[in-house]
């Protein structure tokens, strides 16, 4: 577990690091340890453009990131993080609870909050730049209300919408402190974050007023081999997740269509049966105005090097934002539904289902007229998925709105090991009539 943390205090003005332990069965704290943490910052000369580099910039202060290592799966701990000035005075911070994540495979109830595209309001009703996320106050509070009924949140992308005005990251980071500072806060790269032209990026748009990435690399820490490539994958207990990022061109040949055919590859479904890919923009379907006037349903080009790899390695679900609502669709392969169930499947597997989950704040988008054949449910409003996996042959999904959580749509999964192995069209490899 990482804990990420803002300060004034540079390295050569106090000490940063965190106190942690498991907490006892009576109270207390065993074996307290203290961990030093890394320390970053980024200065305006990182920022690419306007205005995160003149009327946009503010000093960020210094990050610090510390490990906790060697955790043991499903206990509680509790951790504060602080600082160690020159003359030995300790400085701590408020002291938070959370608990370990399961291992790789663990059977245990492991239950997944996914969505986009959230942003920040004020609370206050004033008015500030960039004030379109009206529904990021409702995502955050019934979030908050729940925290007991959920295990780890997957944001893919578009987080605070700075759009180079770098001081709403800081408010987007103290909204959803109350969530991040007790469960593991999972992130994905969006075009507000990343895009920005001759930057390498994929897309030559001015999405991130300049931020090309810097700051959501150095706020949020996440596995990634390559920070400035934002993918990665996450193995918590029954699941598997390969987060891409579609600020980087993931087509077939890439660095990038690599890594995702290697996560998705070499995950052992036997013990980690739910294999589940997310990307901020439509790289499957989505049934949006725009891409349906496109005549494409999806981001140009999104699916075409990426629909084999998913159906080879049957990978159970596909989560994307970039569009503010949410759309579930069929199991799907080449834009053909494999089977007429909506609400529960079982038996063999033979296609992915795909799901927007971009209604986590920022104002709605509109749907084409025409519904789709493989499109089963489409909501304009604010919400997000929850995902619970009761074993391994056992998970429900279900979609909440933030204004109610309650659940507005819904389905089940059982099967089977055999289930996952049976070969279904382009799942298998060829094979040989030798004896």
């Amino acid at each position: 577990m990482t804990v990420t943390w803002t300060s004034g205090y540079n390295i050569d003005e106090a000490y940063p690091l965190v106190e942690w332990g498991m907490v006892a069965p009576g109270g207390g704290v065993r074996n307290p340890t203290r961990t030093p943490a890394g320390t970053l910052t980024f200065n305006r000369g990182s920022m690419c453009g306007e205005p995160a580099r003149t009327v946009g910039w503010r000093d960020p202060g210094f990050i610090h990131t510390a490990f906790m290592r060697d955790l043991w799966p499903n206990k509680e701990y509790t951790y504060k993080s602080g600082h160690e000035l020159s003359d030995g005075t300790m400085v701590w911070g408020k002291s938070y609870t959370f608990r370990a994540p399961p291992t790789p495979g663990q059977n245990s109830l492991q239950r997944i909050i996914v969505f986009g595209d959230m942003g920040k309001a004020e609370r206050d009703g004033s008015n500030e730049f960039a004030n379109y996320q009206p529904g990021s106050l409702n995502t955050t509070d019934t979030l908050v209300k729940d925290l007991d009924n959920y295990d780890i949140v997957f944001h893919i992308g578009d987080m605070p919408y700075a759009n180079g005005y770098l001081s709403q990251w800081d408010q987007f980071t103290a909204q959803v402190a109350p969530i991040s500072a007790r469960k593991p806060y999972m992130v994905a790269s969006g075009n507000h974050e990343r895009d920005w032209p001759n930057t390498g990026g994929f897309f030559d748009v001015k999405d991130s007023g300049g931020e090309c990435g810097v700051p959501a690399e150095t706020m949020y820490y996440y596995p990634a081999e390559n920070r400035a490539n934002f993918w990665y994958k996450v193995d918590y207990g029954m699941f598997r997740f390969c987060v891409a990022d579609t600020g980087h061109d993931w087509r077939e040949g890439t660095p990038q269509h690599k890594f995702i055919e290697e996560c998705l590859s070499t995950v052992d479904r036997k013990h980690q049966p739910w294999l589940i890919f997310a990307a901020h923009r439509v790289l499957g379907y989505s049934s949006n105005a725009w891409y349906a006037a496109e005549g494409s349903f999806e981001e140009p080009e999104g699916r075409e090097s990426l629909q084999k790899l998913w159906q080879r390695y049957r990978v159970d679900m596909a989560f994307f934002g970039h569009v503010h609502n949410y759309e579930r669709t069929c199991p799907l392969y080449q834009s053909q539904c494999v089977t007429g169930e909506r609400s529960h499947y079982s038996g063999t597997m033979n296609g992915t289902i795909f799901v927007v989950a971009g209604g986590g704040g920022s104002h709605l988008s509109s749907y084409t007229t025409a519904i789709p054949r493989w499109s089963v449910f489409r909501d304009q409003d604010y919400g997000f998925v929850k995902l619970t996996a009761f074993n391994h042959s056992s998970l429900l999904f279900e979609y909440k709105k933030s204004s109610d959580g309650n659940v507005y749509d819904s389905f089940t999964v059982d099967r089977d090991y055999r289930d996952v192995l049976s070969c279904v069209h382009d799942s298998c490899f060829p094979t040989t009539l030798a004896l």
